[in-house]
């Protein structure tokens, strides 16, 4: 097993994990950031379609942002957060993104920013890059941290467990302190052995969970990986109630993939139709289509349950199909794949899990309640999105509080004395994973929480669940302890905890409050 002792570790290679990497490169400290996908660039700030918060033309004041991010966290958003996020936020955008990474955000024919509109905006300050901005932002990232010399990404290197003083120091008397991180055991996928990391700070940055629910926006890897490992470590977890679902997502009959059709679109003037082809936002929210998401995800929700329907559709065919084209060339891409034609033609659309509005607790500078270890971007609960999160913000919290870790991290290292005591060696066991099993333990967790965890729960349905996945976690257990490593069965143990973590925090909160609904048996 090898070891090796770095100043930082960074496990995500998304916008969070590159702006802590970033603040921490630029004081010449030695950082490794690790991915478990086979591309470094395979994250979920690749999908994000939208944009990223700016600025609106003109004499916007902060206070309007922050009263945005409130009104649609339903009242739960932490306001400090909310307001670093608008004081900060444009000057970080200014600083890094544009000056320092030039990323190419669009801008109109005179030289101005081409801002756009998304729901539970009351200006538009979106920036954006068509319809892949945080495709771009990672590329630009991840290739400016690519030449400094100080900064190794390693990929297909999948995160087992934190190493703890308490729990892993062959000194036996060091269980009696204080929870404190001092890296983490990594399995390298493409050698099959387990790498000792012991970094003097940790961050997670490994993204939301998704993956648990059937039908998800996210990629595969958003399996609730960080949560899991923060909590075996004793770290404070909350608002894992809240997980968010994006009102539209592309249905296809044929697959419960589900492809973001971004919110962009209804920002941009697109139309939410039921079956027959007759508006109906106007039924549920004044704001009609720019209503916040958990609004919309349940009134399409209801409209498919009233109607009978599949799905609803979402008609931006009224645009100019240059426009169209122009605007969201991967939306018309990818749909036309499908065989729909944005430019003539509605999109059939469902709604998907999207984003996890909880996560490992922090401070405002990404601290969690473990000594040494971090926690950025959608793994993080910072309090800003409170019981939803308003569009567009996830890119701008993955950069602002990232950079703020970083600055956090490297303060730290000029403080503290570091000692690392003798860590006990990984025990590897031997026995042949069974893939037939374990697929069908993941359809097991995604199908019981879609149907019984997901957009509207009932207190019968979180008793099912409870029950299915409580019998899972002992057979995932079992299989786990004695069966040789892969990224798929450390997924599949993380992956049983976290939804155990959901379906137990929505049963504690008896309230209906933004994305955790509870109806009526």
């Amino acid at each position: 097993m090898r070891t090796r002792t770095i100043d930082c570790l960074v496990i995500g290679t998304g916008i969070a994990g590159c702006a802590t990497a970033y603040a921490l490169a630029k004081k010449g400290k030695h950082v490794v950031m690790i991915s478990r996908a086979e591309k470094r660039e395979k994250s979920a700030t690749a999908w994000a379609q939208g944009g990223i918060i700016y600025k609106s033309k003109g004499t916007e004041d902060p206070e309007s942002l922050i009263q945005d991010i409130e009104r649609a966290g339903a009242g739960l958003s932490f306001k400090p957060a909310a307001q670093i996020l608008a004081d900060e936020g444009p000057q970080r955008v200014n600083e890094i993104l544009i000056e320092q990474l030039e990323v190419p955000f669009d801008r109109k024919d005179s030289g101005e920013w081409r801002l756009t509109s998304e729901g539970a905006h009351s200006h538009p300050r979106i920036l954006h890059v068509e319809d892949h901005t945080g495709k771009e932002i990672e590329r630009f990232f991840l290739a400016f941290l690519s030449k400094q010399a100080n900064v190794e990404i390693l990929t297909q290197r999948t995160a087992i467990d934190l190493i703890t003083l308490a729990h892993h120091s062959e000194d036996l008397a060091d269980r009696y302190e204080a929870g404190r991180c001092l890296g983490a055991y990594i399995y390298n996928q493409k050698e099959g052995l387990v790498e000792t990391i012991l970094a003097k700070e940790t961050v997670l940055a490994t993204g939301g969970l998704g993956c648990l629910f059937l039908h998800t926006t996210n990629p595969s890897g958003a399996r609730g990986d960080g949560l899991a490992m923060a909590y075996r470590t004793g770290a404070r977890i909350m608002n894992l109630e809240y997980v968010q679902f994006h009102p539209t997502a592309l249905f296809l009959r044929k697959s419960s993939k589900r492809f973001l059709i971004s919110e962009a679109v209804r920002g941009e003037g697109g139309i939410l139709l039921n079956h027959d082809g007759h508006p109906f936002m106007e039924n549920y929210d004044e704001r009609k289509e720019l209503a916040p998401r958990d609004i919309v995800a349940r009134a399409i929700h209801d409209e498919l349950l009233r109607t009978n329907s599949e799905f609803v559709l979402l008609d931006i065919s009224h645009k100019p199909s240059d426009w169209i084209r122009a605007r969201f060339p991967k939306i018309h891409r990818e749909c036309l794949d499908h065989g729909v034609d944005i430019t003539q033609e509605p999109i059939p659309v469902v709604p998907a899990a999207h984003y996890s509005c909880g996560g490992v607790w922090t401070n405002l500078e990404g601290q969690t309640t473990i000594q040494n270890l971090w926690a950025v971007g959608e793994v993080a609960c910072n309090g800003l999105h409170g019981a939803n999160r308003l569009a567009s913000t996830s890119l701008l919290d993955g950069l602002v509080f990232g950079v703020r870790a970083g600055e956090g991290i490297v303060r730290s290292l000029s403080k503290e004395t570091y000692a690392f005591p003798k860590i006990r060696p990984w025990e590897s066991k031997k026995e042949r994973v069974d893939m037939d099993l374990l697929f069908q333990d993941w359809l097991t967790i995604k199908h019981t929480m879609w149907n019984y965890v997901g957009l509207v729960r009932t207190k019968k349905r979180l008793e099912r669940a409870q029950r299915i996945l409580r019998g899972l976690s002992e057979e995932v257990r079992r299989f786990y302890a004695n069966s040789s490593l892969s990224d798929e069965l450390i997924g599949l143990r993380n992956g049983s905890l976290t939804a155990q973590l959901i379906l137990t925090a929505a049963q504690r909160n008896h309230s209906n409050r933004g994305c955790h609904s509870l109806g009526s048996d």
